[in-house]
């Protein structure tokens, strides 16, 4: 079955330990890689909901061990979470598992599918509505790390290799501009020259890496708003989703991207630059809300390099929409003429104002250290 026609839910629902009568699946959330539905159930006269998602294997070329990276992690977060006498049917995501205690299916058409619990009386926000909302968020990514961080990294596949290695990135970006090969370097000139001129930058973090100065962790690697859910009741941010991407990295690649989603109030495609820039107040609460999670975790030179962090990390995406926009719009999907160039910008315009305001981002990290 290709991805885009209506799956056969009856069949596949059959393959999980849900519990009570199939009622109906359909189409559920925003997401643009995987497909994903809600599936309802009815038990003692009430319904239950579940999502099933059908994992884009094209993108995740590796499903069985992003699966073995999402099962262990929370397995784990399951066994903090009940210690500490909260609840991990809402505080992590839950997987179903088959009737072969699989934690996936994967069809006779070489199809992979998965199912979780539905996290009820929670949402995620698109946008930064509050500071409130960017403390929670915050609060959430910390706790995450925090309860991750007795879980051998060794247990965990790098399901993306080089995902965050700015190094590697710089490199391949410039065979990129060498190939050069649909004759659109020169109208990037000035972006191009703009990371030419941080590649001493680029390698800082590798290599303290390669130094031991920096710990490996497991962590997230796609620390956006809407991959935490926020209790409607309370505000709190509850459960961190969207587990593709864990895998083991460094904490400094979680705080950056955050930083980078989270502290700029332009879109990310915004053409205006004068409407991009680093909001101090929303740093100054996320790092709050990161830091009372997991400052006991991290080590002086995690702390000293936070703020750095959220420079490296809009660079780097800036990085891959500029290459992307010289291989001619190949991986990220565009809507108009220049897309990605203009993506790259707003990265470049974000990481120029990081560095005015960097002195300020230390004081803020060293306040709440």
């Amino acid at each position: 079955m290709e991805t885009g026609m209506t799956p056969d839910f009856s069949n596949i629902v059959r393959q999980f330990e849900f519990e009570g009568d199939f009622v109906l699946a359909g189409p559920y959330g925003s997401g643009h890689i995987n497909d994903t539905y809600t599936a309802i159930f009815r038990m003692n006269s009430k319904n239950r909901r579940y999502i099933l998602q059908r994992i884009n294997h094209h993108v995740f070329r590796n499903p069985e061990g992003l699966m073995n990276n999402i099962e262990t992690v929370t397995d784990h977060l399951r066994q903090k979470i009940l210690a500490a006498d909260g609840d991990p049917q809402r505080e992590t995501l839950t997987l179903i598992p088959t009737h072969e205690a699989e934690c996936y299916k994967r069809t006779e058409s070489g199809e992979y599918w998965r199912a979780y619990i539905f996290i009820e009386n929670a949402r995620t926000y698109e946008r930064v509505e509050s500071l409130d909302h960017v403390y929670n968020a915050a609060w959430a990514f910390g706790n995450f790390q925090n309860l991750l961080s007795d879980l051998p990294v060794s247990l965990l596949t790098d399901t993306i290799p080089g995902f965050h290695n700015t190094k590697k990135r710089f490199e391949a970006f410039l065979q990129v501009v060498d190939a050069d090969d649909h004759n659109l370097a020169q109208t990037s000139k000035s972006e191009i020259e703009f990371v030419m001129s941080k590649k001493e930058q680029t390698s800082i973090l590798v290599d303290l890496i390669e130094q031991g100065e920096l710990p490996e962790r497991i962590t997230h690697n796609d620390t956006k708003l809407n991959n935490v859910m926020i209790d409607d009741d309370t505000g709190a941010g509850i459960c961190v989703i969207d587990l593709d991407t864990v895998m083991p990295g460094l904490s400094l690649y979680d705080f950056g991207d955050s930083i980078r989603s989270f502290a700029n109030p332009a879109s990310e495609d915004d053409r205006d630059l004068s409407n991009v820039q680093l909001d101090i107040n929303v740093f100054d609460r996320f790092t709050q809300g990161y830091m009372e999670a997991v400052r006991d975790t991290l080590t002086p030179s995690e702390i000293e390099y936070l703020p750095l962090s959220a420079m490296l990390m809009t660079l780097e995406c800036g990085i891959r929409f500029l290459a992307d926009h010289l291989q001619g719009d190949t991986y990220f999907k565009i809507q108009r003429e220049n897309h990605n160039l203009d993506r790259c910008r707003t990265q470049f315009k974000l990481a120029q104002s990081m560095e005015e305001h960097f002195d300020e981002m230390v004081n803020i990290v060293e306040k709440y250290h």
